[in-house]
């Protein structure tokens, strides 16, 4: 069987590749080595974990719900239903998938593809092993869209109960009373929100100088003293070591900042130190495709230096580790092949979105990254106790921070932390695409009362302007 492309992985950038292929009229298939198409982001990453979030949420309304004159006695969390529901929605989602593929005539391969040498006409083969034989495949084009899988600490291998990483820990039975996370990017601190909220007792611990490192300096302030005052400890320049298990607890050595040591024990400990490409075992070594430290190298249209071979995703070097980067890279690399015009991804355009309570939305230059690059820097900030539909939900926490260009009044980031801020933060994703200055935003009419005129009040400030503040 010959096709126009072969996409290598059925995740957020793989799917939608294969769908936009399709739309294009490209001959396609996916192959996909796990039961059902959709990925880590579907099944074991971003919308479960988001279900069990919305969750919280809505468990901490019923536990504070008669601050809202609403009396609610004794709530119950009935936690083999939390994952019910979150299993339904993945099991929607991934019957969602399985129709775009049928919708536009992409071909679904089960089995595990590797790249082989190429055939006589110099057409890219794939070869597809699964329970029920090997096939081989020719395909003018190729995309790897392999994915990542969790990091895990030397030594340790994750189980069921006690050493976890983001797959485990999403079929936890029961909500554990204690436990450490090594890591505080957004897979940590998200866990942490969500079982904090749940009853346990978290302790967060991260290698870095602060939490969310990725993100401005002062969200990340924020985020670890909202976590503080909501009883999550976090420890940072503290480094994890000795980790055992006696059956019943895990024990870790922490080495602390300050120099000291502490034994912590918990009933399970998450590893969320990152998350690795899976690139080995798919044929690579056969081809002229260039790795750095296992992920990908590719051009500005996703090319490899493998003729028609293209890569997209978390097993890329040099971009972030998000489905939405993933789908916008496989819309890229399609294009391209299918000569269509195609816009290379902007890094300085990929929003960041944590999904934490309070909530974090990023794109662009942090206000160290800004000023370190040279440019002469002018922030506004508004917080959202001043912000009136915040104070009809009841959070109050955060704020939005602009960072633009003293001179030309350039938007260079936008950072919000507090409600909802990962979706407030599409305005700033779509000022910056649209390039948008300080003073188009100011002019911008935002309805009130919202969350997202708070964006207008922080925009207006960056002149000292803002009415509320």
């Amino acid at each position: 069987m010959t096709y126009d492309l072969i996409v290598i992985g059925s995740g957020p950038g793989g799917y939608s590749a294969a769908v936009r292929a399709g739309q294009y009229g490209l001959k396609t298939a996916v192959i996909e080595k796990d039961p059902k198409l959709g990925g880590t982001c579907l099944h074991v990453g971003c919308i479960p974990t988001k279900s069990l979030l919305h969750t919280a949420d809505v468990w901490e309304y019923f536990k504070h719900s008669a601050e809202q004159g609403i009396q609610c006695e004794n709530p119950k969390l009935d936690y083999p239903k939390v994952l019910d529901r979150k299993n339904k929605i993945v099991a929607k989602h991934a019957k969602g998938v399985e129709f775009l593929m049928k919708k536009n005539k992409v071909d679904w391969i089960k089995g595990f593809g590797t790249l082989k040498p190429r055939g006589a006409g110099g057409l890219m083969q794939v070869e597809v092993k699964s329970d029920g034989g090997a096939q081989t495949l020719e395909a003018k084009n190729v995309i790897i869209a392999t994915g990542s899988e969790a990091r895990m600490l030397p030594g340790l291998k994750p189980d069921p109960k006690m050493i976890l990483t983001n797959i485990e820990i999403l079929n936890l039975p029961t909500v554990p009373k204690t436990m450490l996370i090594v890591g505080a990017g957004a897979v940590g601190v998200e866990f942490a929100s969500i079982f904090n909220r749940f009853g346990t007792k978290v302790t967060v611990l991260e290698m870095l100088p602060r939490i969310v490192p990725v993100e401005d300096e002062e969200v990340s302030k924020e985020l670890e003293r909202y976590f503080k005052k909501t009883g999550i400890r976090c420890e940072t320049g503290a480094k994890a070591e000795n980790i055992t298990t006696n059956g019943k607890t895990v024990h870790v050595s922490v080495a602390l900042a300050n120099g000291k040591r502490e034994e912590m024990e918990a009933e399970t400990l998450l590893v969320a130190v990152g998350r690795k490409p899976l690139t080995g075992n798919i044929g690579l070594e056969g081809t002229k495709v260039e790795l750095d430290r296992g992920f990908i190298k590719v051009n500005e249209y996703q090319q490899t230096a493998e003729p028609n071979v293209y890569a997209i995703g978390d097993v890329v070097a040099g971009t972030p580790q998000l489905a939405h980067v993933a789908t916008m890279e496989g819309m890229v690399a399609v294009a391209h092949m299918a000569g269509k015009p195609a816009k290379p991804i902007n890094r300085n355009r990929i929003p960041g979105a944590t999904y934490t309570e309070p909530g974090i939305g990023s794109v662009g230059l942090t206000e160290a990254q800004a000023r370190a690059q040279g440019f002469h820097v002018k922030v506004g900030k508004f917080p959202f106790s001043a912000n009136s539909k915040a104070s009809i939900l009841g959070s109050h926490e955060g704020f939005v921070k602009i960072v633009a260009d003293e001179k030309f009044g350039e938007i260079l980031g936008v950072h919000i932390i507090g409600p909802q801020a990962f979706e407030l933060i599409s305005e700033g994703v779509a000022a910056m695409e649209a390039e948008a200055t300080v003073e188009t935003l100011m002019s911008t009419i935002h309805a009130h009362p919202t969350l997202y005129e708070a964006l207008g009040e922080a925009f207006n400030n960056v002149y000292g302007l803002a009415i509320n503040a």
